[in-house]
């Protein structure tokens, strides 16, 4: 059809929908561009989409060195020598298992796998990047030669603008990117979410295929137009394309049987199928319909949830030699197996035991906490089963702890409880006065006779944040003032200031207090939860902080409660 089809099964292609019209791309303006590339401008002419990628990728700022078609030239001789394509090892850092087609033809499949591993021998700092086979499959389709797509491939790894987020290349980038996708999904897609609560036991592990979704299943029809808008708008995109593939998915399954004993095997063939659901233009349609975060909030979402997997350990080293990268490989493996223990099974069926909460319903609580709490394992601080009911030995085993969870089992079998973000030592900045402290991670919800979780009034509901709100500046937040008169782009959303940086309004923000004589939780216009100071009686009604109803019996009596912290 044109010069770039050397490596193209074109049997395999829908040439009707390619357009012959000759047309050209002269625009430099952003917005402009943003506007054609979501409008599919290039999407129907294969040498113009050609054209344009080499385009765009030319203008990605580089580092200094980058290896381009020369470099290739001169190693892929020396590495890939007389050997078959087919039978060159490929380098941990991607999963052989996943190389997609992508309507190449014989050459352009064994071209895949050589560009991959000349890669590896030019950026040698990689240690988990499972998209780059996708990215290079598709980039063969817009090449002149395997040396042309290699270079192309090289500038998007080597991007050195630190605004401009384009491929994952670390363990622990990925995994934070996976953090940070269910964070979404509870933001945008909670109709989703209770989906996957319902019917995963491991909801975690369905979010971390988020990736898979984009750079494995996904026809080649549709993730070349995402890739359109990707090389314009960066990363963004990516989440918005999986959070729209999940909605979909919700709005088709919803209420029918699954079609296999594996979730994360559903959606996986949903998205390999989803012609029979969904145009690609309708998906990025739905994509873009989406009123999601600023491109600086979700850089800062990334960053807390990579913060929270350093504290842990969870990082991968560069490597430097042979031996470095055996064992770097078996850190990774060590990383992926502890995590998936850890984030996304952290409730052990064989070493937890509540007398309040099964094991699913503990997972389905721990699905609700913020992402990097997940990395931690429930621990029992405080019941009045063996501490007896006593609310100084409450305090006294629960101070120290943050964040903290209680669950409360009434005598009528009502359990209920609270996601409580703060140590609860801070009551005594009030000194004698009881006065509320906590942030907008706090959130209450009952377990029986059904399941509900309320969260912070203002996540849902911004509009009711209160202009020129600051916080106390101490070591635990971030000063910050939350007024109507800051630039929009410069602030931080209500969700995120609440999850991630600790910056509750005024309006609706009695989100927990104690003293001697009681705990509350919630409060304004009623309290969520209020104990009274014996651990026997307690009530509840709606408040204004978390919008709740009643969590139970309005006036109820404690046959049991459990304050269980974080362990690492």
């Amino acid at each position: 059809m044109d010069e770039y089809n050397c490596f193209v099964d074109w049997d395999k292609m829908d040439v009707s929908a390619q357009s012959q019209d000759t047309k050209e791309l002269t625009c430099t303006d952003f917005h402009e561009l943003k506007q054609l590339a979501r409008q599919g401008y290039w999407a129907k002419n294969h040498s113009l989409r050609a054209k344009v990628y080499h385009k765009l990728i030319s203008n990605i700022p580089c580092r200094t060195v980058t290896p381009d078609a020369n470099v290739y030239r001169d190693i892929v001789v020396k590495i890939v020598g007389k050997r078959s394509s087919s039978s060159l090892p490929l380098p941990e850092f991607v999963d052989d298992s996943l190389i997609p087609a992508y309507c190449l033809n014989a050459e352009g499949v064994g071209a895949v796998r050589k560009i991959i591993l000349c890669v590896a021998n030019q950026f040698p700092d990689i240690s988990f990047c499972p998209a780059l086979p996708s990215v290079i499959a598709l980039l063969l389709h817009y090449s002149k030669d395997e040396a042309e797509c290699f270079e192309q491939v090289c500038r998007i790894l080597a991007c050195n603008d630190p605004s401009k987020r384009l491929i994952d290349q670390t363990f622990l980038a990925f995994e934070s990117s996976c953090m940070t996708f269910g964070d979404l999904v509870n933001k945008y897609c909670q109709g989703a979410h209770k989906l996957m609560v319902a019917v995963s036991e491991d909801v975690l592990e369905v979010y971390s295929d988020w990736q898979r979704w984009l750079f494995g299943e996904l026809p080649m029809a549709y993730i070349a137009r995402v890739f359109d808008v990707f090389l314009v708008e960066g990363y963004k995109v990516l989440y918005r394309v999986a959070l729209a593939l999940l909605k979909f998915f919700h709005k088709v399954r919803a209420g029918q049987p699954m079609e296999s004993d594996s979730i994360q095997q559903d959606i996986r063939a949903f998205v390999r199928d989803i012609a029979k659901s969904v145009s690609p233009e309708r998906l990025l349609e739905k994509a873009f319909a989406i009123r999601l975060f600023s491109r600086k909030e979700i850089q800062l979402l990334q960053m807390a949830n990579e913060k929270a997997l350093q504290q842990k350990g969870i990082t991968v080293k560069q490597k430097s030699s042979v031996i470095q990268n055996l064992l770097n490989y078996f850190f990774s493996v060590f990383c992926v197996v502890f995590l998936r223990q850890n984030v996304h099974l952290a409730v052990h069926a064989e070493n937890f035991k509540s007398e309040i909460v099964s094991v699913k319903e503990m997972r389905d609580i721990w699905s609700w906490i913020p992402e990097r709490f997940a990395l931690c394992q429930p621990l029992l601080l405080f019941t009045t089963l063996e501490h007896g009911c006593s609310l100084s030995r409450f305090y006294s085993h629960s101070e120290g702890h943050e964040p903290t969870l209680l669950l409360i089992k009434t005598t009528a079998k009502e359990v209920c409880g609270a996601y409580l973000s703060t140590d609860w030592s801070e009551r005594r900045r009030g000194g004698n006065k009881l006065s509320f402290f906590g942030t907008g991670e706090c959130f209450v919800f009952r377990l029986q006779p059904e399941v509900e979780r309320y969260e912070w009034v203002i996540i849902k509901h911004p509009e009711l944040a209160s202009a020129g709100s600051e916080t106390e500046n101490h070591a635990r937040r971030v000063s910050s003032t939350l007024s109507s008169s800051s630039v929009a782009s410069d602030r931080l959303s209500p969700f995120l200031a609440a999850r991630h940086f600790n910056l509750p309004s005024k309006t609706a923000s009695m989100f927990m207090a104690g003293s001697s004589e009681c705990i509350i939780v919630g409060g304004g216009d009623g309290q969520a939860l209020y104990l009274d100071a014996d651990l026997n009686h307690g009530r509840t009604s709606h408040c204004n902080t978390f919008n709740n109803q009643p969590l139970c019996s309005e006036n109820f009596q404690i046959s049991i409660l459990e304050v269980w912290g974080f362990r690492d």
